[in-house]
């Protein structure tokens, strides 16, 4: 009987094969959990800086704002902020009263322009106007025109 000897020599190359097989396979399966991972933590680096820079330029208003000195800001009462304003109800008050815009602005201590804006709702009027429009309202005809003829002379 003739005995056959087997080459064990591509054993090594075999186990050297699945090694590395495993390796790339292991890399692979890493790579796609970390993909995610890599992405988030690209976006919160991304955040962090415009929170960094969002934060020095409050504290450079906030140290020009300490230089400026302290702000008096007016007390409001408490009818000052109970008062409302529609663009639509003011205009059309202001025609209930036979007066133009021009003739409204010397009643509320406001130029004529910024009783048009007011009415065609392009700004807001202040507070100190809003006073003044809530006192204009509570008079007729005959008291704005006496108050504006009183005004002009």
């Amino acid at each position: 009987m003739e005995s056959k000897s087997v080459d064990f020599a591509f054993m090594p190359n075999i186990a050297q094969a699945l090694k590395s097989e495993i390796g790339r396979l292991a890399r692979r399966e890493l790579r796609a959990e970390t993909d995610s991972l890599k992405k988030a933590v690209a976006g919160y680096r991304k955040e962090i800086a415009a929170l960094k820079r969002r934060m020095e330029v409050l504290e450079r208003q906030q140290k020009r704002a300490v230089k400026a000195g302290p702000n008096k800001i007016p007390e409001e009462s408490e009818s000052d902020m109970n008062l409302r304003f529609r663009a639509t109800g003011f205009a059309q008050h202001r025609k209930r009263l036979g007066l133009s815009a021009r003739e409204m602005g010397p009643l509320l201590d406001a130029s004529p322009l910024s009783v048009y804006k007011w009415e065609t709702g392009q700004a807001r009027p202040r507070a100190k106007h809003l006073i003044a429009i809530a006192n204009v309202r509570k008079m007729g005809k005959r008291d704005a025109a006496k108050r504006l003829e009183a005004l002009t002379v």
